[in-house]
């Protein structure tokens, strides 16, 4: 999506940060960006103004891609599906949660699991460390990925 000189490049300066995890971990995180991108381009009514579900280091990815402002207005007019322009804005998790309160966030962030099951299948190993929500499932309350894929698959899609 990114193509193959801007994708390498992302690879390449956020492995090359001090304590950077390896760069096949990098290219998975870039990977689940671009996925979350794809998500929101495609599903702007569902998704649009939600806090982002996933870990930090895919905040500073898409940081890095809006940077490159020719390379990213590509991306979401030409590659991603919706044709349209993905605007960020920042807002810290604290002020997110005091504003729709906890049970709204926790709502919110789960409307992405049918999502991202539906577009690219359960998560996997490799997904899991950078999807909060999804973890925290996983990992907190020890759901396999096989259920927290079934989130939402027996309901009629209105998270």
């Amino acid at each position: 999506m990114l193509g193959a000189d801007l994708h390498t490049e992302v690879v390449r300066h956020f492995a090359a940060k001090p304590g950077a995890p390896d760069t096949a971990r990098v290219t998975h995180q870039v990977r689940e960006c671009l996925r979350y991108l794809y998500l929101i381009s495609r599903h702007p009514e569902r998704l649009g103004g939600l806090f982002l579900p996933v870990e930090q280091e895919i905040d500073e990815i898409w940081h890095y891609l809006i940077l490159q402002t020719r390379e990213y207005r590509e991306l979401c007019e030409q590659r991603l599906p919706g044709g349209h322009f993905i605007h960020h804005r920042s807002i810290s998790y604290e002020a997110y949660q005091a504003d729709p309160g906890r049970e709204k966030a926790a709502e919110e962030a789960l409307r992405w699991i049918p999502l991202y099951t539906e577009s690219f299948g359960p998560f996997d190993a490799d997904a899991l460390p950078h999807w909060t929500v999804v973890r925290f499932l996983h990992e907190e309350l020890g759901l396999p990925l096989t259920e927290i894929a079934a989130l939402g698959t027996s309901r009629d899609h209105a998270l």
